[in-house]
């Protein structure tokens, strides 16, 4: 069975569902808050020049998520399935994020649970990568059991190399 980049997952506060163009303005409408991206290795994705490359990336990498709250239909965030090496049996997640009213709560794990439980039917382990500053994604994927792996130095859209901590996550 081939690993199913961008299926349709349901929780029960959020659902994911395949990143689409027509999703841009109310995806750029989350991230437009610099506060958001902060502690993130490219601190400008809040402008939408900035914001666009990232989506149109998001794109075309056939893996990303639109994050919609269940409650009201809003698109709220997006994430990825990124990096699919079968012959390692691996996956990364990644390019996460939710709007800063959703920070903190029941979101991003949820998002992640969805996204791993889906995973783990066809790899035996997940990778994230998180920029060595973002201490609010280390402390939540460390919340979630994710270890503590290794550190790499990857290109940003713009090509400059940012120190990146990989955590993992194993199947049980």
């Amino acid at each position: 069975m081939d690993f199913e980049l961008q299926p349709n997952l349901t929780g029960a506060h959020v659902q994911l569902r395949p990143l689409v163009p027509e999703d841009f303005e109310a995806l750029y409408a989350a991230a437009s808050d610099p506060l958001v991206w902060e502690q993130h290795p490219e601190p400008l994705r809040y402008r939408r020049e900035v914001f666009q490359k990232f989506f149109d990336g998001a794109i075309e990498s056939k893996g990303a998520f639109a994050a919609i709250d269940a409650a009201s239909g809003r698109i709220i965030g997006s994430s990825r399935y990124y990096d699919y090496r079968p012959d390692l049996r691996e996956v990364k997640i990644g390019y996460t994020f939710v709007g800063r009213e959703f920070w903190g709560g029941i979101y991003n794990p949820e998002m992640k649970k969805l996204m791993l439980d889906h995973a783990f039917r066809f790899v035996d382990r997940v990778l994230f990568e998180i920029g060595e500053c973002n201490v609010r994604s280390q402390t939540a994927i460390q919340r979630i059991g994710a270890s503590f792996v290794g550190k790499v130095d990857l290109p940003g859209l713009d090509g400059t190399l940012h120190p990146m901590l990989v955590y993992s996550i194993t199947r049980k």
